[in-house]
């Protein structure tokens, strides 16, 4: 991938260092603004207009790319542009008008309860007693405990650390039995951690230095969880790790980190039927996100309506 112009660079810069958007997002905007410069390889970027935007839309559609990434695309090329745009006197933002297409709401997969336990308990497999196993145990029952999205699992540190070189943006507080974590567009907010996850959590911390080795990476020292080389883990080794747990437990299924998400928000949501409370330990602006990442099955929902509604009458 070709390097971006220099004022492109600036702006992932300043998502960078001053919104704190975090790696992958930054990633993604890259390839997106890259897109918009192979749609239009001789337009000057100044003389851009609505029209060249929805030729690039209807371009990238025709080479097969989804609604989602198409959504995706055009607000990395909106916030370029409100960025951007007064700098270089451009009357307006070419990308105001254009709205992004439909995106079908597909219900993610979630784990059962079962699946769940069988994934977490480990039946057959012997307790976990190497650091890698009991780090692979923590951060599995801290994705299922609080909910927290993948980024946010390898972003905690073990403590709140501020220092000359390095301040924590997402931590645990054992005391209290929670975490404290910065979400999506900056958000920060506090999510319960569970007995399970909190045991897990200690037997892990009782075998870091094993993987940390000396390490004078401000960041790796930091870190709650670590790779095998000591450094911060990355999200990638956490799929494949959660990934091999499954098939050795013997789930028919894939699962992915965010089907721990997912499996924690459908979970709390049939027990304790209160959407707000799982809105704000899952982190979303807005509860239709909620709504379309929880999950209630059709058993649940014909007994609440068995014991509220007064002309229910059903027999089973």
């Amino acid at each position: 991938m070709h390097a971006l112009p220099d004022h492109m660079e600036q702006w992932l810069a300043h998502l960078q260092g001053h919104r704190r958007y975090s790696a992958h997002t930054l990633s993604g905007y890259r390839q997106d603004l890259h897109h918009l410069i192979q749609c239009h390889p001789d337009l000057t970027l100044e003389r851009c207009t609505e029209s060249h935007i929805r030729q690039a839309v209807a371009r990238l559609h025709g080479q097969g790319l989804k609604p989602r990434s198409l959504a995706r695309a055009l607000a990395a090329w909106r916030g370029f542009f409100q960025w951007w745009a007064p700098q270089v006197g451009m009357e307006s933002n070419p990308v105001a008008g254009v709205r992004a297409p439909k995106i079908p709401r597909s219900l993610p997969k979630a784990l059962s309860v079962e699946q769940t336990q069988v994934l977490l308990d480990r039946p057959n497999l012997p307790a976990p007693q190497t650091a890698i196993d009991c780090r692979d145990q923590a951060m599995f029952e801290v994705l299922y405990s609080s909910g927290l999205r993948l980024a946010e699992l390898v972003s905690l540190d073990w403590r709140y650390t501020r220092t000359a070189n390095y301040e924590s943006s997402s931590w645990i507080q054992p005391d209290e039995q929670e975490a404290i974590v910065k979400g999506k567009g900056g958000k920060t907010r506090s999510v319960p951690l569970g007995g399970k996850a909190m045991a897990a959590i200690a037997l892990w911390l009782q075998k870091r230095e094993q993987l940390l080795a000396g390490s004078a990476d401000p960041d790796a020292t930091a870190a709650l969880f670590l790779g095998a080389r000591g450094k911060r883990i990355s999200p990638r080794v956490v799929q494949l790790q959660l990934n091999k747990l499954a098939s050795l437990v013997g789930l028919p299924v894939h699962v992915h980190p965010h089907s721990l998400r997912h499996s924690f928000a459908s979970h709390m949501l049939q027990s304790a039927q209160d959407l707000r409370a799982v809105q704000e330990l899952l982190g979303h602006a807005n509860i239709s996100t909620t709504q379309i990442y929880t999950r209630l099955d059709f058993q649940h929902l014909a007994q609440a309506y068995d014991q509220a509604h007064p002309r229910a009458n059903r027999k089973r």
